[in-house]
C-alpha cells in the first residue's frame, strides 16, 4: 500500500467521496484555490470545480450555518474551520441547529455534515492556534466526535463521517499532519518523523465510528488516549518498560465502552491521557465511566495526565501537554503497592 501523511490521507478521503457522490461539497476559508492553510484540500477545486470546492469569507458562523442548510436539503458538506480555536462563533450553529435538527423535525430532516478542524498544539501557535476543545462537543447530544491518530484511520474515519447521516466533528491533530509523531520527545527536537509515513489503502474504505483500536497489548495497566497522545503513550510504555495496554479511542462519541471495560477488568489499572486541560476535560468522563463499570476490578486509583489548567502557554507548550516523561511517571504510579 502507498505510504502517506495524514494530510494526504485526509485529502484522499475527500477526493474519493467527491468522486463517488456529487452531493459532497468541500468549502471553508482558503480551502478552494489555495487548498487550505495546511493544504488538506489542495487540488480538489482544480479537479471538481468551483461549485464543489470553494472559498468562503472569514465567517465561521456563516460557514457552518450555510452547511447546515445545504445538509438539510440533501447535500453532504465537508467544511473546514481553519483552526479549532476559531470554532466558537460557529458553536451556536453546531449545538442549537446541527445537533438538534433530526430531533426537532421528528426525523423529517437530517444533517449529514462534517466539520473538520485542526486541533492541539506543537507548532508554537500560541493561545489562538493550539486549543483542544473536544469536550465542548462530546457534551452535546446529537453530534459525533472523532479524533484520528494515524493516516490510515484518518482516511477511513473521514469517509465514514462523510457517509454518516448525522453531524460529525472531525478533529485533526496538527502534530500528526506531516508524518506520525514518534512520541519520544519532551521538546520539539524532532516533532514528527517524515520517514515514518502510514500505509493508506487506495480507493474507498471506511473505519466504523464508535470502535476503538488496541494499539499495544499489555496486562499491567490500561492507557486510554486519542490523537497525538496515542504515540506519546506508546513512547512512555517503551521507555518505562511497563506492560501497558494502549487503547486508541478514535471516536470519543459514540464511545467504545465495551473495549475499555474489557481491558480495565483485565489489567485492574487505568491511566487516561489527553492534551486538553485537565478540569472538565474528556478524561473526567472516561474516569467516571471506568469507575462505574470497573470499580470492583480496580487495583489502584484512576490517573489522569492532561494539559495544564491555564491559557495555552506559547513559550512553554512542550511542558504544557503530556510528554512521555509525565505519562511514564503516571504508569509507574499506578503500579505502586
Amino acid at each position: 500500500m502507498p505510504r502517506k501523511t495524514m494530510i494526504e490521507a485526509i485529502r484522499d478521503a475527500m477526493g474519493v467521496m467527491m468522486e463517488r457522490d456529487d452531493n459532497v461539497v468541500v468549502f471553508g476559508e482558503d480551502v478552494g484555490y489555495f487548498g487550505g492553510v495546511f493544504r488538506a484540500s489542495q487540488g480538489l477545486q482544480a479537479k471538481f470545480g468551483k461549485n464543489r470546492c470553494f472559498d468562503t469569507p472569514i465567517n465561521e458562523l456563516g460557514i457552518v450555518g450555510a452547511a447546515i442548510g445545504m445538509a438539510a436539503y440533501g447535500l453532504r458538506p465537508c467544511v473546514e474551520i481553519q483552526f479549532a480555536d476559531y470554532m466558537y462563533p460557529a458553536y451556536d450553529q453546531i449545538v442549537s441547529e446541527a445537533a438538534r435538527l433530526r430531533y426537532r423535525s421528528n426525523g423529517q430532516f437530517t444533517c449529514p455534515l462534517v466539520v473538520r478542524m485542526p486541533t492541539g498544539g506543537g507548532i508554537f501557535g500560541g493561545q489562538t492556534h493550539s486549543q483542544s476543545p473536544e469536550a465542548l462537543f462530546t457534551h452535546v447530544c446529537g453530534i459525533k466526535t472523532v479524533v484520528p491518530s494515524n493516516p490510515s484511520d484518518a482516511k477511513g474515519l473521514l469517509i465514514a463521517a462523510i457517509e454518516d447521516p448525522d453531524p460529525v466533528i472531525f478533529l485533526e491533530p496538527k502534530r500528526l499532519y506531516n508524518g506520525p509523531f514518534d512520541g519520544h520527545h519532551d521538546r520539539p527536537v524532532t516533532p514528527w518523523s517524515k520517514h515514518e509515513l502510514g500505509e493508506v489503502a487506495d480507493g474507498h474504505y471506511s473505519v466504523p465510528l464508535g470502535r476503538a483500536a488496541i494499539r499495544r497489548h499489555g496486562s499491567a495497566v490500561t492507557v486510554l488516549a486519542y490523537g497525538t497522545m496515542v504515540h506519546v503513550a506508546e513512547a512512555a510504555a517503551t521507555e518505562t518498560g511497563v506492560d501497558a495496554e494502549i487503547i486508541d479511542l478514535r471516536t470519543l462519541l459514540p464511545l467504545d465502552l465495551p473495549t475499555i471495560e474489557a481491558s480495565v477488568r483485565k489489567t485492574g489499572r487505568c491511566v487516561i491521557v489527553h492534551e486538553a486541560t485537565l478540569t472538565s476535560g474528556f478524561g473526567a468522563e472516561l474516569a467516571a465511566l471506568v469507575q462505574e463499570s470497573c470499580f470492583y476490578h480496580l487495583e489502584s486509583p484512576i490517573v489522569r495526565v492532561a494539559g495544564w489548567d491555564t491559557p495555552y502557554p506559547h513559550a512553554q507548550e512542550w511542558d504544557y501537554f503530556p510528554g512521555p516523561a509525565r505519562v511514564g511517571r503516571a504508569l509507574l504510579e499506578t503500579l505502586e503497592p
